[in-house]
Formats: C-alpha cells, sequence, structure tokens
C-alpha cells in the first residue's frame, strides 16, 4: 500500500471526487479511494456523498459557495482611525470604553486594538507591540544620563574602598 499524501489542498480532492464520479464510480468506493491516497482525514464519507449529490444536480464549481449573512462592516479605516485617536488621547482607556463613545461591539474594538494597531496594555496602558527605531533612540537617550551617573557613582565607591 502505497503512503498516503501528507497535504492537500481541498479543491484537490473535490476535483479528484468530480473525476472519479463522472467516470460512474460510487460514492462508497471514491471515498475508499481518497482514503487511501490521501488519509482517512481527506474528507469524510458523508462530505463525498454530498459531492457527489452536488455534481449529480449539475454543479461545476469546485470552490466554496458564498456564505450568507451579515457581512462585516464594524473593522473598516474610519473605526480603525477612530479607535487609534482615542487611545492616543488617552492610553488607560479600557476597551469597553471605547466601543461605549464609537457605538460598536467590545469584540470590534477587541480585534482592532489588538489585531489591526497591535496595542497591548502595560501598566494599565495601551502600548506598541514593537518598538519603532524611534521609540528605541528615545529610550536610550532618555536612560543614557541615568546610566552615567550610575557609573561615576561606582567608580567613587570602589576609590573609596580601596584607598
Amino acid at each position: 500500500m502505497a503512503t498516503p499524501i501528507k497535504e492537500w489542498p481541498k479543491l484537490e480532492v473535490r476535483a479528484v471526487v468530480r473525476f472519479l464520479f463522472s467516470k460512474g464510480t460510487k460514492p462508497s468506493e471514491i471515498h475508499k479511494q481518497i482514503a487511501e491516497t490521501y488519509g482517512e482525514g481527506a474528507m469524510s464519507r458523508s462530505r463525498v456523498y454530498q459531492w457527489c449529490t452536488w455534481f449529480r444536480e449539475g454543479r461545476t464549481s469546485l470552490g466554496d459557495e458564498p456564505k450568507s449573512g451579515r457581512p462585516k462592516t464594524s473593522t473598516n479605516e474610519e473605526n480603525t482611525t477612530r479607535v487609534d485617536e482615542l487611545i492616543r488621547c488617552d492610553r488607560r482607556m479600557k476597551i469597553g470604553e471605547i466601543a461605549l463613545k464609537l457605538e460598536i461591539p467590545k469584540s470590534t474594538v477587541h480585534e482592532i486594538v489588538h489585531d489591526t494597531l497591535g496595542y497591548r496594555k502595560v501598566s494599565a496602558r495601551w502600548v506598541p507591540k514593537m518598538l519603532t527605531e524611534d521609540h528605541k533612540l528615545q529610550r536610550i537617550e532618555i536612560s543614557q544620563p541615568f546610566c552615567s551617573d550610575a557609573n561615576r557613582t561606582m567608580e567613587m565607591r570602589i576609590r573609596r574602598i580601596l584607598v
């Protein structure tokens, strides 16, 4: 027995189902051949039967049909900009407060803050996840005087001990 194929696109498996179905192969035999070639997890028996039914009804497309339901509208450029402006004005603002002010769902605000803008909470403040070069240079400029003072203090202590 041949080694099952480890990775496969679902459209490839669907194409195999369509090919074997068009040759007159029964759905149970199609499932058996797919399981032997691609492994048991490639396509369930019921899904093979479903695709055979669709091909029998005249379907030619192998892709997924468009899903019905409400389209995603809250995560748009305007809301992203508004959330970013609110956070920049008050970095201590909570996700719930932002959602109330902008009248959009908390889950959408959470997605915008964490995924789109890349902020995370540190000490009750929103900060960028990754520091930019400007942030790093600013940190270095701020910390250098403290480091040099600490070095001078340490040198003075060592001289006192040695003298």
